[in-house]
C-alpha cells in the first residue's frame, strides 16, 4: 500500500465517509452506499474508484451492481481514528441510519 496515495485518497470528505461506512459491514453494493451518502451513483463510484486504486478497498461484480469491502490490508488504525473523531462520527451516524433503513436493518 503505497501511503502517499491512502492519505491522498482519504483527504476527501466523502471518501471518507465511504471508507468508515466500509469498516462497519462486511461488504456493500454500490445501490446501498447512493442511498446512505445521498450522493449520485456516478459521484460514489468515483469516490470509490479512487479508494480502489489506493488500495483501501477492493470490488466484485454481482450481475450489474458492484459491491465494496475494505482490502484485507488496510490500516485498522484508520478505522479506529475515524471513530474517534468527533466531525466524522455526527454525520457517520446519519449515514449509518440512512444504510440501516436501505439494507432493512
Amino acid at each position: 500500500m503505497h501511503i502517499p496515495l491512502v492519505f491522498k485518497a482519504l483527504g476527501d470528505p466523502v471518501r471518507l465517509r465511504l471508507f468508515y461506512l466500509l469498516s462497519l459491514k462486511d461488504e456493500l453494493c454500490v445501490c446501498h452506499l447512493t442511498k446512505a451518502l445521498c450522493l449520485p451513483q456516478s459521484t460514489i463510484s468515483r469516490h470509490l474508484g479512487v479508494l480502489r486504486s489506493s488500495g483501501l478497498v477492493t470490488a466484485r461484480r454481482d450481475s450489474k451492481w458492484m459491491h465494496y469491502q475494505l482490502a484485507d490490508d488496510a490500516p485498522g488504525e484508520l478505522t479506529e481514528l475515524l471513530a474517534r473523531s468527533h466531525e466524522v462520527s455526527v454525520q457517520a451516524e446519519q449515514d449509518m441510519e440512512r444504510l440501516n433503513a436501505s439494507l432493512g436493518c
